[in-house]
């Protein structure tokens, strides 16, 4: 079996740095008649939207199997296991309390705590109610509203079993994926809704901060943003001007806000049509002081200038590239967490997400998946890189636990460090989860 090695004196093997692992409530869960419908149902529903024609009703059965799932999970030797909360599985469209729904939670909570597992919980990943969606959804300002009261009912019936909440996971795919791409749901292109949604979802994690920190003080409270690097395609200036561009509008359009109260200024670029709705009071509810930053990374990204001023992005051609067709760049790890921390002064920082699709070889009863062995050797270095450069990181999460199912590529992509068999929802541990196995569990010792 391979190994992941790290310098004797990395931080990373200190007994305060956290590792975990990481899911998401709609990819695993399934029991989709025990919740309310949420947009990815819908989006689903829709022929072409979803890339093998399937949805989420099943997924890994989660809800029927999460005690074997903790039983794996805590066989790993990890610190954490972080993981999101169904919305609709918690509030009924009529408002009601789903008691059945929390009850589920609350055990696992227990499971988690039993195990000595720390509980970072997600509030929103994605899954919005589709009752919501109904009345506007996030284009919507009373959805943020919505999201506090959310909040409230959660955090009070976790109490101090959870030992972080992350309000929102990745506002940027919410906004630009789902309103301006047009790529994950609810499928809309109009670059206007994407700013206003992104401005909404900021405002609900705003709203939401003074409500966790009162009913759970014990706890640390944030919110995880993805971030790529932004290169330029050339050394020409239009390129380069491109990628600081594209910078400021993929990752500090989320990030500055919340640290600065303010958004990047765009007025060259952007419209006064295409501008959000900002109400005296929002930028200062949104920049709550943040216990924690959750970053998510899995690649760099390359940019090109185009005639009207705008940016294109430039897709990978060149090997190494994952399964997903995304540059497998490690360095830009490193990158980003140095570029933040010199711009911005920053909360502690978590990993929350890095992993990567790959193919995985089945020989012999067991499943290897080299590429993706290497992929988290070489980010685990690019993260103690960082740390040793200054940047204050307390913890890594693997994306993700089981290969479940993966939005609009349905289940064809495979990001686990366990294999899921569908058919039979047979878990195995592939080489890389093996590998990480032995990492964390020889901290333990």
């Amino acid at each position: 079996m391979s190994k992941i090695l790290l310098p004797a004196d990395s931080a990373l093997l200190q007994d305060d740095f956290i590792f975990g692992v990481a899911t998401a409530a709609f990819q695993i869960e399934g029991a989709a008649a025990e919740r309310e419908p949420c947009i990815w149902d819908t989006f689903c529903a829709q022929p072409g939207r979803i890339k093998d024609g399937s949805n989420g009703q099943i997924a890994c059965d989660h809800i029927n199997r999460w005690r074997a799932d903790l039983e794996l999970i805590a066989s790993l030797g990890v610190d954490a296991y972080r993981f999101s909360v169904s919305w609709g599985r918690i509030i009924r469209a009529d408002g009601s309390i789903n008691q059945q729904g929390l009850a589920f939670y609350c055990q696992l909570l227990d499971e988690l705590k039993a195990r000595n597992i720390k509980a970072f919980v997600t509030l929103y990943h994605w899954d919005l109610p589709q009752y919501l969606q109904d009345r506007g959804g996030w284009l919507n300002r009373d959805t943020a509203y919505y999201f506090a009261r959310y909040a409230e009912v959660v955090s009070q019936a976790f109490a101090d079993r959870v030992y972080s909440y992350a309000t929102l996971n990745e506002p940027f795919c919410s906004a630009y994926l789902g309103y301006e791409a047009g790529i994950h749901a609810p499928g809309i292109q109009n670059r206007q809704q994407g700013r206003q949604v992104a401005h909404h979802l900021l405002l609900a994690h705003g709203l939401a901060m003074p409500i966790l920190r009162h009913n759970c003080p014990g706890a640390l409270h944030g919110i995880v943003l993805n971030f790529s690097p932004c290169y330029p395609a050339t050394t020409a200036v239009a390129d380069i001007e491109a990628a600081k561009l594209a910078d400021q509008y993929h990752n500090q359009w989320y990030l500055q806000p919340l640290l600065e109260g303010c958004y990047p200024d765009l007025s060259a670029q952007l419209s006064e049509a295409e501008w959000p709705q900002v109400l005296p009071g929002d930028l200062e509810i949104i920049a709550q002081p943040l216990d924690f930053l959750g970053v998510n990374y899995y690649t760099r990204t390359v940019f090109s200038a185009r005639s009207d001023g705008w940016f294109s992005d430039v897709k990978p051609t060149k090997p190494p590239l994952t399964d997903m067709g995304w540059e497998i760049y490690p360095q830009g790890l490193t990158e980003i967490l140095l570029q933040l921390s010199q711009r911005y002064t920053l909360p502690p920082l978590y990993i929350t997400e890095n992993g990567a699709a790959t193919v995985d070889i089945w020989q012999d009863g067991v499943v290897h998946d080299p590429e993706r062995l290497a992929y988290y050797q070489q980010h685990l270095l690019a993260t103690d890189s960082a740390i040793r450069a200054g940047v204050n990181v307390r913890g890594y999460f693997a994306w993700s636990l089981l290969d479940n199912f993966e939005w609009a590529e349905g289940y064809a992509k495979r990001f686990g460090i366990v294999y899921v068999d569908y058919p039979s929802q047979q878990r195995t541990l592939k080489a890389s989860g093996q590998a990480l196995q032995a990492l964390w569990q020889a901290r333990r010792k």
